[in-house]
């Protein structure tokens, strides 16, 4: 069969229009006449994802910018106060129902009781249908799922109504951000390389804010010298740090906690060799038989903080299924409200992404004419390379949105309608808006789509009028709470004693082969060697520069990385020994050749040089051999 595309054009009667027509034949692509087609696609959005086709104005956006954009979407973060997309494609509703998070009603019937936990709706037959909501669970990235009713006790219900919204949903609708004024313009540097400048706005009133649960999980296990404990009784631990804890040594529901803080009391026993000499000596002295345990708590992290939201408790009492070797297990929520912050990520819905560089005073953000503050500033210099113009339609059909309190529909593909179709609708929307308004600066037919902004820290106008309107930005789950890092000293890999790597190991940042480059290329000689060794793996160096710097002396020159060592000790045992010698003049002028330990470090050495072995030679092996015969020679006759 010949199948042409969803979006061919027809006219009024269903006839297809045009000489030539794309179709699918035979698993290929070719074209034919009108006459020829035997099918037409149901709808153009067949052919694209869930996720794509809740992008508005696709038909306008690069591919690789709409794939951004497909992925971007499903990293948006839950909003406290979610908000439908004022311009949309129609397939929100759909979206938000097939996901799941919403509730909806199997019956018809009246809602015969709801709160915030339960809906009830009694049907025709008078039977009582219950619907459970799900409130401040956790997801599996960390974020608040809840729903809230959406109807009122007496309410008639008919079935597959929406009862209840999801995390993620307004009305029935999947709402992933919110409705912001923007403005493609320079500002001070501000948004260079897609930063982006957003108003004060939209952290007091909570336009961004979310809610992030955290799971934090600790086991106590049978040892080979006894069972773990969970208990209130740590050892060296003050009161102030145990008042949180109920008597079980588990933290209670609705304490606040901040990093270091202990959410789970726990010790483990510990032998004889775990404990310090002094402690030996007074058990030795006093007899005193100290209790033979090591503080394990579970502690908050660094750089968490929260409300304590859910505690569990699993043990096999219960009857619940533990990891082998556990004997109870506790789980506790951590929630958090997070606020947008600068370094934070954002996004539009056509793969425009960006991180917010400043957070800008409402009285310093530009204006429009009637004085309304901007709430977002974006980089003009964003849309021509990517070619994603339709963020610039959905910016100014969400303008006229805004003006005259309506919400679009704009399924993709729309040149199925006529020529131009976006730029048409878009052009007529925004000259209704200025009519409804009657603000001719709403929309001026000589500079379209484009309003005089004033600068608001001086209320001087700019020298162009720019691009204004309301766009649909989502707040990404690349979070710069979850991402900030900083290290002193911490712990070392084994093998190359160089700092680990990520913010779970408390590691280091990797001063790779192409930053080793940049620096070689300004001839940073001291700041190279610096960091290839003191920083890095010369072990007994960073000592003594740690030791230099608390004693505020000089810090001593650098000895050989581990590394080296490392790759000097492969060599050997691949039988390649590599010797380095240097020549030194005597008092009397000679010059001599003296070998250069490499394995060596100056001062003290820690790692065994070396091995030497001294010449053999032939005679001398030969002698050996005629010597361990005649042994046995005499061994033989005794030992028969």
């Amino acid at each position: 069969l010949r199948v042409a595309p969803g979006d061919v054009a027809t006219d009024e009667n269903g006839y297809i229009i045009g000489d030539t027509i794309p179709v699918r034949y035979r698993q290929d692509f070719t074209t034919t006449t009108p006459t020829e087609v035997d099918r037409v696609a149901v709808s153009p959005v067949q052919i694209i994802s869930v996720a794509t086709s809740l992008i508005p104005f696709l038909e306008h956006d690069d591919a690789n910018r709409a794939l951004m954009g497909s992925n971007m979407q499903r990293q948006a973060v839950p909003l406290l106060r979610p908000e439908r997309p004022l311009v949309g494609t129609g397939l929100e509703a759909q979206a938000a129902r097939d996901s799941g998070m919403v509730i909806v009603s199997r019956t018809a019937g009246v809602v015969s009781y709801v709160d915030a936990n339960w809906v009830r709706v009694r049907d025709d037959e008078g039977h009582e249908h219950s619907y459970e909501l799900q409130k401040y669970q956790r997801s599996n990235q960390d974020t608040c799922l809840n729903q809230r009713p959406l109807v009122f006790e007496g309410d008639r219900i008919v079935p597959g109504q929406v009862l209840a919204d999801g995390s993620a949903a307004e009305g029935g609708e999947i709402a992933l951000g919110q409705n912001v004024l923007i403005t493609y313009m320079p500002w001070e540097g501000y948004n260079y390389e897609d930063a982006i400048l957003i108003s004060e706005r939209l952290v007091y009133e909570d336009y961004y804010t979310s809610i992030h649960i955290e799971k934090f999980e600790i086991e106590a296990r049978q040892t080979k010298l006894g069972p773990e404990e969970i208990t209130r009784e740590i050892p060296n631990v003050g009161e102030d740090a145990l008042r949180q804890l109920d008597e079980g040594g588990i933290i209670r529901i609705g304490a606040w906690v901040e990093a270091g803080d202990i959410l789970v009391g726990k010790v483990t026993p510990k032998g004889e060799s775990d404990q310090p000499p002094e402690e030996k000596l007074l058990r030795a002295i006093f007899g005193e038989k100290a209790r033979d345990v090591r503080d394990n708590s579970l502690r908050v992290p660094n750089g968490e903080k929260g409300r304590v939201v859910d505690v569990r408790v699993f043990t096999r009492e219960q009857g619940d299924e533990l990891p082998p070797g556990a004997n109870m297990v506790v789980r506790v929520y951590v929630a958090q409200k997070r606020k947008i912050q600068v370094g934070d990520k954002m996004a539009g819905r056509h793969g425009n992404k960006g991180i917010i560089s400043r957070i800008l005073p409402i009285e310093d953000m530009p204006y429009l004419p009637d004085g309304t503050p901007i709430d977002i500033v974006l980089n003009p210099l964003g849309v021509p390379s990517r070619m994603n113009v339709g963020q610039v339609f959905e910016c100014l059909l969400g303008w006229a949105a805004h003006v005259l309190d309506m919400r679009f529909k704009m399924t993709p593909f729309d040149e199925m309608y006529g020529q131009e179709a976006s730029r048409i609708t878009t052009h007529g929307k925004l000259q209704e808006a200025r009519e409804e308004s009657g603000n001719d600066w709403v929309f001026n037919p000589n500079n379209p789509g484009k309003i005089q902004l004033y600068d608001g820290r001086t209320g001087e106008p700019f020298d162009q009028p720019t691009t204004v309107g309301k766009a649909y930005m989502l707040k990404l789950v690349h979070l710069v709470d979850d991402k900030i890092h900083a290290r002193s000293t911490g712990p070392y890999s084994l093998v190359t004693q160089q700092p680990l790597g990520g913010k779970a190991q408390q590691g280091g940042q990797r001063f790779g082969e192409m930053e080793v480059w940049a620096l070689e290329a300004f001839g940073a000689a001291y700041t190279l060697q610096e960091l290839l060794t003191v920083k890095s793996d010369d072990m007994q160096g960073r000592n003594e520069a740690l030791n230099a710097i608390v004693k505020g002396k000089a810090i001593p020159r650098p000895g050989t990385p581990e590394s080296f060592k490392v790759l000097m000790r492969e060599l050997q045992s691949l039988c390649l020994d590599i010797v380095a010698h240097k020549l030194e003049t005597s008092e009397d002028g000679t010059s001599q050749d003296i070998e250069v330990d490499l394995m060596a470090d100056v001062g003290s050495r820690r790692t065994p040089s070396r091995p030497t072995y001294e010449s053999i030679s032939r005679d001398e092996i030969e002698e050996g051999e005629g010597a361990t015969a005649a042994t046995e020679e005499q061994t033989a006759p005794s030992s028969s």
